[in-house]
This record gives C-alpha cells, structure tokens and sequence, in this order.
C-alpha cells in the first residue's frame, strides 16, 4: 500500500468515524465505522490503536477540516482590537461549528464514563489559533503596539474567554449564534485583552 493509498483510508475512516459518533455518541460501533470507510476493523485497529484515540483523532480530525475551511489569513492593520476582533471572529466561526460543537459536547459527556479521554483533553482542547494569536500578539509587543511581556499566555487567555464567552452564549452550539453576535463577542474580548497590555 501506498503513502497516499493509506492516508486516503485513513481519511475515510476519520470521516465514517466522525459521522458515526455525531450520530451515536462515544457507543458509535467500530465494526459500522469500518463497514462506512471500506475498510477491515483491523485496519482501523492499525491505523488508530483502539477505540479512544479514533475518538480523538476523529475530534482533531474535524477541527483540522474545520480549519482548512478558514485558512485564510488575517492581515495585520496595526490596529490591535481590529485585528483580534477579525482573529476573534474567525475563531469563533470555527469553535461554533455544528460538527465541533457537538463533538465537544460529547467529549464533555464522556468524560465520566470513560475518565481517560480527560487525560488527553489539553490536547484536544487547545485553543484555535494559538499559533497565530502568539504571534500576532509578539509583533505587537515587538512594534510597540502592545506591551506583551508573555504572548503565549496572553493568546490563551484571549482564546479562552473568547471561546468560552461563546460556548455559553451559544448554550454549547445548540443555538446559533448570528454573524453580529459572534462580532460583538470578539470586539469585547479583543477590547479586554488590548487594554490590559495598552502602553
């Protein structure tokens, strides 16, 4: 089997995997995910180990396609709270979405039937984008925009309230957010941030 050959089951076994557990929760069948992607229930053994990392690889899985979908850049303007209401307004686009909110939801749900997917939830739940809010918020320091003195904290607090401000707000993705309400979500949290570090 080739390279591509076994990135493309491994896709297809994401994507049966990811529509399985919307659908039945963490009870979702491995022998179904198998049966939808084509493919042997070894094979997915193979690929995945076992059934709580397809679980986590398939939550990673439809946050990177969510992502890819908004791989857009946001241009820097020298503008901190317009440039972090963008970033803000993107994040929460991606954090909202149907399929990664109730992925989330369900992660939260399984938590106390199955304690070891708490383990690994740092990773699952690192905030989106925090690469590039780290850097945008370096560059701010750097120009003398911002005083910055700890980006990558300031990017996870500006994450963290950012999403969490919307995940109530949203009652965790069962009620959609307008377009104006997401904007306004972002402007307040980019509006706390650039003035806690305003020179």
């Amino acid at each position: 089997m080739t390279g591509t050959q076994s990135a493309a089951k491994r896709r297809a076994i994401l994507d049966a995997a990811i529509e399985a557990f919307l659908e039945s929760g963490y009870a979702a069948s491995v022998d179904d995910i198998a049966a939808t992607a084509g493919v042997g229930k070894q094979t997915v053994y193979r690929h995945f180990g076992d059934k709580q990392a397809l679980f986590l690889a398939a939550l990673a899985g439809a946050r990177e396609g969510v992502e890819d979908g908004a791989a857009s850049t946001v241009a820097d303007t020298g503008d901190p709270l317009r440039d972090l209401t963008r970033r803000g307004e993107r994040i929460l686009g991606m954090a909202l979405s149907p399929t990664l909110a109730a992925l989330h939801r369900l992660t939260i749900a399984e938590m106390t039937n199955h304690p070891e997917l708490g383990r690994h939830w740092g990773d699952t739940a690192a905030p989106y984008l925090e690469e590039d809010l780290t850097g945008y918020l370096r560059r701010c320091a750097e120009a003398g925009t911002l005083d910055v003195p700890d980006p990558a904290r300031a990017a996870r607090q500006f994450a963290y309230l950012l999403i969490t401000e919307g995940r109530v707000a949203s009652a965790y993705g069962t009620r959609p957010l307008s377009a104006a309400r997401r904007r306004t979500i972002a402007r307040d949290t980019a509006d706390l941030i650039v003035r806690a570090h305003r020179r």
